[in-house]
């Protein structure tokens, strides 16, 4: 197994994420790697949490990444969360990432669960994507 590649590929999503267009139309540069102090937007997009397991092979070392992107929202209903939603699906599906070390074997979307925080102020969107990638060190 390796974590070597973890870094570049969590680059990777952020840099594809803050540069697309549509995602920047719906929620502005408000695209964060960890959620910053004081205030924060109405809507936005953080990198969430992520489980890596072996996916080594003969061929040399490799992970499956299980990558978590949440969009927040104030607003009372799930219509500008599902949007930015979607925007963070095209962004990431549309082209392959590249990688400054390893190989982005695959990257699909797996799951979306879409809730109420326990304040119950603020809509969430947890989208799930699942990276095969192989350390080509």
């Amino acid at each position: 197994m390796t974590y070597a590649v973890a870094a570049a590929l969590q680059t990777a999503v952020y840099t594809r994420l803050a540069a697309d267009a549509a995602l920047a139309g719906l929620v502005g540069a408000a695209i964060y790697d960890a959620v910053p102090a004081g205030p924060l937007p109405p809507l936005y997009v953080v990198l969430g949490t992520e489980d890596v397991r072996d996916a080594s092979d003969k061929t040399g070392n490799g992970a499956d990444h299980a990558l978590n992107i949440d969009v927040l929202s104030e607003a009372a209903g799930f219509a500008s969360a599902k949007a930015a939603a979607g925007a963070v699906c095209d962004a990431l599906l549309d082209l392959p990432l590249a990688l400054s070390r390893g190989t982005l074997v695959s990257l699909r979307f797996t799951k979306a669960k879409a809730l109420r925080t326990s304040s119950g102020n603020m809509r969430q969107i947890t989208l799930t994507f699942r990276a095969r990638v192989a350390d080509d060190d």
